[in-house]
């Protein structure tokens, strides 16, 4: 916006919302855009007018797939409440659980999207205790944790049951939904990781080239397992989302 307004850098404005009656004709849409373009030229404006933005905003739903349009990838960022509720509610007790909102969060950056996530503080003005204690938690988690989502995006390899992965450059950051015993195969990767470690603390994880074939009579073993394999550790991390953090070899990114 102009220096004058007071506002300063403006890179995102978001419109909520267009419904029957409230369309883009009432807006103005077209005149509108036009103006905030105007003003600044470099923002993102997002899909809400009633006529294509920059990107798009799914509301309480999770994309599951990187969003397009006619076949062209967008940017989306999916909107979300702790509890249900857009601002403040003292009756609704139905948070979500601050792991789930983590997986929501790995979720919406490995389809190549964002999570914006609303939270209302009370008519004095602060924030009740539940609201606090997620999003300290979540807080905790991403200071451990931050390069596996913040400049991260999709990964083109294709993760083992239960997990995700996100990818920023060489490194390849794998989700673990759920905590397997002691082996996980990782299909792809079979001489492209050059080094693996737990992400929240930096301790290394065995990374083997395994050959199927030798333990198919071995009872210790997973038999006829292609080579690729984790050896992770009996107990589970003790952090709301475990990530294996996996340094790639120069040669190739993608499968």
């Amino acid at each position: 916006m102009p220096t004058a307004s007071g506002y300063g850098q403006v890179d995102m404005l978001f419109f909520d919302f267009t419904y029957p009656g409230m369309g883009p004709e009432q807006w103005g849409a077209k005149e509108l855009i036009e103006t905030v373009r105007e003003l600044r030229p470099d923002i993102l404006v997002n899909d809400r007018l009633g006529v294509p933005g920059d990107y798009v905003t799914p509301e309480q739903y999770r994309p599951d797939r990187p969003l397009e349009r006619d076949g062209v990838p967008v940017l989306w960022e999916a909107c979300h409440t702790l509890n249900g509720s857009w601002g403040y509610d003292r009756d609704n007790h139905d948070y979500k659980d601050p792991s789930q909102l983590v997986r929501m969060l790995v979720q919406s950056v490995s389809c190549g999207g964002n999570l914006i996530l609303n939270v209302g503080p009370t008519g004095r003005g602060s924030l009740d205790q539940r609201a606090r204690d997620t999003l300290r938690a979540i807080g905790e988690w991403s200071a451990l944790h931050a390069r596996a989502v913040h400049g991260a995006g999709p990964s083109s390899f294709r993760p083992p049951a239960n997990a995700l992965y996100t990818q920023a450059g060489r490194r390849l950051y794998l989700h673990l939904l759920a905590w397997p015993l002691h082996h996980l195969h990782l299909p792809g990767l079979a001489g492209r990781v050059r080094y693996a470690q737990l992400l929240h603390d930096g301790s290394e994880i065995a990374f083997h080239e395994v050959d199927g074939a030798r333990h198919e009579h071995n009872n210790l073993a997973p038999p006829r397992q292609p080579p690729g394999t984790l050896t992770l550790p009996t107990s589970r991390p003790d952090v709301l989302l475990p990530v294996v953090e996996l340094f790639l070899e120069n040669e190739e990114l993608h499968p």
